[in-house]
């Protein structure tokens, strides 16, 4: 199917987050603080006075260190957190290479740039072009701009896909044996504004649009129309559209890496006939996130995470359905393939244990252990939990703001299991 035939459509009518990075080095050798202060569309709460990336101790290694005692002569350089200072920008385009269970291997070009403005934290914009394996194409644009003070958060996640992708109907009592294919494209537009009340917490308001069209769906022998008796948004084309009223709580002073701190969001979706969605319901997003040193004085992080996504009344379309993998991290699930389980309601839950192999903090590793149920479409209960389990090795890319590449293996029932791969951790 050609994409690019859809984009008239759309503009008349990993995703997950990228896994292993090819470009890494060259991230390194052209601007090696390029993630020093980078952070989640969700935002942070440091300052330009935060310690917490440069708090590393003097025989502390990250991979441009291995590279500088390798290769002496190469022009590797510095870190220098003053390339971020206020007034400066710098832009890089890195091309990277990763695999995800959803898109098998994966090519992408991404552009970051970041700035600050005057006693702020710093701003970042990205863009990514990927292309998979199984023929899907992303284009993501990202970005998190802190006004002047912090008195202002403005986010944004705009994506336009082209998706295939196997589903497996709803509920928690689905097979990997009966599979359904669907292939769509798909538009995200999500922005949102939130104002500071108090320290590290803010509140504000939003809009969100999912534009799924060209939505077919099919199994080995024919067409379909249902999916476990649920027909919205199976066929055709969708349209979930409405504001978001959002609240944020979020003291941790490195969201690349914590080491200590809480993060708390809650966002409440109101899609409206009146602007275009095909249904009227309500969604709420509750999220939380807890990161303890264990021991209490060493580095090692215990790190607790709850993701709920709930539909409080009416009927989502299908693809709008929360999901394994459907946040905007594409974490959710560690363990299972992307969309494994699907329902209105969704609870998810997870514990890692983060710790150093390395004295210099170059290698470190994980163990962790999830559990995910959504409720059954003919009940609207929760009547059964899935767990997973899976342990992982963190290479320090970069020692000032402590970002690791993340490489994870996770098994999951019924045979499930894979490698996952992120810049920076999970959660």
């Amino acid at each position: 199917m050609n994409f690019l035939r859809y984009l008239p459509r759309l503009f008349g009518s990993t995703p997950s987050r990228v896994s292993l990075v090819a470009g890494l080095l060259l991230l390194r050798l052209s601007a090696s603080i390029s993630h020093a202060e980078r952070q989640d569309s969700t935002g942070l709460s440091r300052t330009k006075s935060d310690t917490s990336f440069v708090r590393t101790g003097p025989h502390y290694q990250d991979i441009s260190d291995v590279f500088k005692r390798w290769f002496p002569r190469l022009p590797i350089t510095l870190h220098d957190s003053a390339s971020l200072q206020e007034g400066k920008r710098f832009l890089l385009v890195i091309p990277q290479i990763g695999y995800t269970l959803q898109t098998r291997g994966l090519a992408a070009v991404v552009v970051n740039t970041a700035f600050r403005n005057p006693r702020a934290n710093m701003s970042t914009m990205m863009g990514t072009l990927s292309y998979t394996q199984n023929n899907q194409v992303i284009l993501m644009a990202n970005s998190a701009i802190w006004s002047a003070d912090n008195r202002l958060l403005w986010t944004n996640d705009w994506r336009l896909m082209h998706y295939p992708q196997a589903t497996y109907g709803l509920g928690m009592y689905t097979s990997t044996d009966r599979v359904i294919n669907m292939d769509y494209a798909y538009f995200r537009f999500y922005q949102s504004l939130l104002r500071r009340f108090a320290r590290n917490f803010y509140a504000g308001a939003g809009y969100q649009l999912d534009l799924h069209w060209n939505i077919d769906s099919y199994n080995n022998r024919r067409e379909v129309t249902r999916i476990s008796r649920y027909s919205y948004g199976v066929a055709g084309r969708s349209v979930s559209s409405g504001p978001t009223l959002q609240v944020l709580y979020d003291n941790r002073r490195n969201a690349i890496n914590p080491n200590g701190g809480l993060y708390l969001n809650a966002v409440l979706r109101a899609n409206m006939s009146w602007l275009g969605s095909d249904e009227t319901y309500q969604s709420l997003l509750i999220e939380a996130r807890k990161y303890v040193h264990m021991p209490a004085q060493s580095d090692n992080i215990l790190a607790f995470w709850s993701y709920n996504a709930l539909t409080i009344n009416g009927d989502p379309p299908f693809l709008d359905l929360p999901s394994t993998g459907w946040d905007n991290s594409g974490n959710v699930g560690r363990g299972f393939i992307q969309g494994r389980f699907r329902g209105k309601n969704l609870l998810y839950a997870e514990t890692e244990y983060r710790f150093h192999l390395t004295g210099n903090r170059l290698l470190g590793g994980v163990v962790f252990a999830n559990a995910q149920t959504v409720t059954e479409q003919t009940s609207g209960q929760f009547e059964k939990i899935v767990p997973a389990v899976g342990a992982g090795l963190r290479l320090k890319m970069n020692k000032i703001s402590r970002t690791n590449l993340s490489i994870d293996y996770g098994f999951g029932l019924d045979g499930s299991k894979g490698l996952f791969f992120n810049l920076g951790e999970v959660f």
